[in-house]
């Protein structure tokens, strides 16, 4: 027959109330080395085979991986060595400590507030630590206790507690689900940018009503109790929040039909800028000033917008020039196309060109057409550019560019205005 745990036990020489619990703590020690040494090994292998997985913990996939190896292991020791020593006791305070501490890490790694964080990683070390060495039930007991009647249902300290660590556990599982989907449609190589925000909102949406039901279901909560309040949401939605979820839908058939995309050059009104990012309420738009500016999404939907990027990112730029009647007229068209042609963020195709538009009072009127590919970089400073090669030009070639002036004749027969 083969000898067990405690036949092994009994044969360390020595005190077994002094051993044991020195070689369950040398056995703990040495179960959270080698967890230690086995993810530093695997962490990197890990991120780079999920990815997804790796950046959806943010830098945390090496503890999280060390305490779970530990907790599991851990769990194997607590199982097999005997009940109702101290020994017994520190491999539980250490299991207890290894699910806590891979708790924290999930939980912080997911940008779940300290607060909520610490008190859940506390309850969870008192029940695995009271439950491994049996003694649960009490604990369980006394927080069932605690608690008062609300008409038929009683609310117990218990289930406040039980009812906080599921809406915790099911948030930080709704963020990590977001994150690691969101990551895997941006990797999609068949969809473009579009396509790929607006899977992640309609998949983010789907999780969310996911986790809210399976929360229903944990918590044993009677759906027939919603029949009242869902009434109550339905008037709420009707006037309080229809502005929301008019921008919520308003988002969503934007990112369908493709019309406003993120990077679009946008004129909204007085708002000129790059569009941003696409959200639930609103669209974020970046001016050349730096300002974000927060845009409805209804208002994209009803009023009038000019996309300077809807179906190409060319924008034409028109730069206004006024020469003198007495300059050469080709050649000051001439040096007009190469000041256009000499500036940097001009393309090449198409190409610039120089379009005499009027005669003027007192200048021949011209207009520079130059195009651009990235109108996100700003309009005005092509225009300077362009503006400050020409002077330089004009001034070299002895071309002059007239300002309006004014002659005034007196009579000279005419009577003094003072005598």
């Amino acid at each position: 027959m083969t000898p067990g745990l405690p036949d092994l036990l009994s044969l360390l020489p020595g005190d077994p109330a002094i051993v044991h619990p020195l070689v369950a703590l040398a056995l703990a020690v040495a179960i959270h080395l080698v967890a230690s040494a086995v993810a530093r090994f695997a962490s990197p292998r890990l991120r780079h085979r999920f990815r997804a997985l790796g950046e959806a913990l943010a830098g945390h996939l090496r503890p999280i991986l060390r305490h779970a190896i530990a907790a599991l292991v851990m769990a194997l020791a607590v199982a097999f060595w005997p009940i109702g020593d101290f020994a017994h006791l520190i491999l539980s305070a250490a299991l207890a400590l290894s699910l806590s501490l891979l708790a924290v890490h999930i939980l912080r790694s997911l940008a779940i507030a300290r607060l909520a964080v610490l008190p859940i990683a506390l309850l969870l070390f008192v029940m695995v630590l009271s439950g491994s060495s049996g003694g649960f039930a009490p604990v369980a007991g006394m927080l069932d206790g605690v608690g008062l009647d609300l008409g038929r249902r009683r609310v117990t300290l218990l289930g406040l507690v039980s009812m906080a660590a599921i809406c915790v556990a099911l948030f930080a599982l709704v963020r990590l689900a977001n994150r690691i989907v969101g990551r895997s449609i941006s990797r999609a190589h068949g969809l473009d940018a579009t396509q790929k925000l607006l899977a992640q909102k309609l998949a983010a949406i789907v999780v969310v009503v996911a986790a809210f039901f399976i929360g229903v279901d944990l918590l044993g909560i009677d759906l027939t109790a919603f029949t009242v309040f869902s009434g109550a949401l339905g008037l709420a939605v009707g006037f309080g929040l229809q502005k929301t979820f008019g921008n919520l839908i308003a988002g969503i058939i934007l990112l369908m039909d493709r019309s406003i995309k993120p990077g679009d050059v946008i004129v909204v009104g007085d708002s000129f800028g790059w569009v941003n990012k696409i959200g639930v309420r609103a669209v974020s738009v970046i001016t050349r000033d730096g300002k974000e500016h927060l845009i409805p999404n209804e208002n994209l939907m009803t009023q009038e917008v000019e996309n300077w990027s809807y179906s190409d990112r060319n924008v034409r730029v028109r730069i206004p020039v006024g020469i003198g009647y007495d300059s050469d007229l080709k050649l000051a068209q001439e040096l007009m196309l190469r000041a256009a042609q000499e500036s940097p963020r001009v393309l090449r195709n198409p190409k610039p060109n120089v379009w005499l538009t009027a005669f003027g009072e007192n200048r021949v009127e011209h207009d520079i057409l130059v195009w651009i590919s990235d109108p996100e970089s700003g309009v005005g400073n092509v225009k300077s550019d362009v503006l400050g090669r020409l002077w330089l030009l004009f001034r070299e070639h002895g071309i002059t560019i007239p300002y309006p002036q004014r002659v005034i004749h007196a009579a000279r027969d005419s009577a003094p205005l003072f005598p």
